[in-house]
């Protein structure tokens, strides 16, 4: 039942300079898409737009800034009008809620929830002029279900999941359709040190990809990768409390974050987090 045929499109990736964004920035342009990738990172975006090729450009993006928005999107220009936007730029230092500096809240409070306000703010009303887009955003499955020792992050994807729901309300009589994606545990950066629940796989990059792609096309609200996880989740949701409690903790899912191995984590948490003080 496809919808919207990817070749064609100009699609516009935020944290397109590694992980999901890069894949998703392959993925699209081997498919037919033009993509514009923004990222903080200036000189690894422009070399990932490189290597895409097929009419990739790659400009430097600070989702939380509005006024770096604009420019990016000036800079970009020379793609066209934007028919899709991923909203993929995001950011997971862990840690305990109590131990957690306010610099690193407010980072990830900034770069997961005001940069997908932002870039939507910023795309969005072209699309409403033209009558047509769409708009993923990728969350999380902590989105759904929070974790301990991510209670900032989880926050920050509970909100990317109501975002997202209220805006494709919004936007719909538009014709534009806004979709979320939530991943389980990725084997990308930002995951480094994170085991997986118990039955639970991690999923690749690459795996993420194709989801999008496949939101994409078809529009559709809510999608998971893996894709069965969603039935899971739904299915321990109209459960009591207690018990839903009860299955995270023989998964061992209450614990993923928490288990996490510090040391493979080092070299992503020094990256992402705010210099101290």
């Amino acid at each position: 039942m496809s919808k919207r045929d990817i070749s064609g499109l100009t699609v516009v990736i935020t944290g397109a300079a590694r992980g999901i964004g890069e894949a998703t920035a392959e993925l699209l342009a081997s498919q037919g898409a033009t993509v514009a990738l923004g990222d903080l990172d200036e000189v690894l975006v422009k070399q990932v737009a490189e290597r895409v090729g097929r009419g990739a450009v790659g400009a430097r993006l600070d989702v939380t800034d509005a006024d770096s928005w604009r420019a990016f999107l000036a800079e970009i220009g020379e793609v066209g009008p934007i028919d899709v936007l991923v909203n993929n730029a995001g950011i997971m230092p862990l840690g305990s809620v109590l131990k957690e500096p306010d610099a690193v809240t407010k980072a990830i409070i900034d770069v997961n929830v005001h940069g997908l306000i932002n870039g939507t703010k910023a795309v969005a009303p072209g699309m409403v002029e033209r009558g047509r887009g769409a708009i993923v955003n990728v969350a999380s499955a902590v989105g759904r279900v929070a974790v301990a020792d991510g209670a900032t992050y989880s926050a920050s994807k509970f909100a990317a999941v109501g975002f997202s729901e209220a805006t494709r309300a919004e936007l719909r009589p538009h014709g534009i359709d806004v979709s979320v994606v939530l991943p389980t545990i990725v084997q990308t950066e930002l995951s480094a040190g994170v085991p997986a629940a118990k039955g639970v796989k991690s999923v690749t990059a690459q795996d993420v990809a194709e989801v999008i792609a496949t939101t994409i096309r078809t529009g559709l609200p809510e999608l998971w990768v893996p894709r069965w996880v969603l039935g899971m989740t739904k299915a321990t949701g109209v459960l009591p409390r207690w018990l839903q409690d009860k299955i995270a903790g023989a998964f061992g899912a209450d614990r993923v974050l928490a288990d996490r191995d510090e040391s493979k984590r080092a070299a992503y948490e020094a990256r992402v987090r705010p210099p101290a003080g």
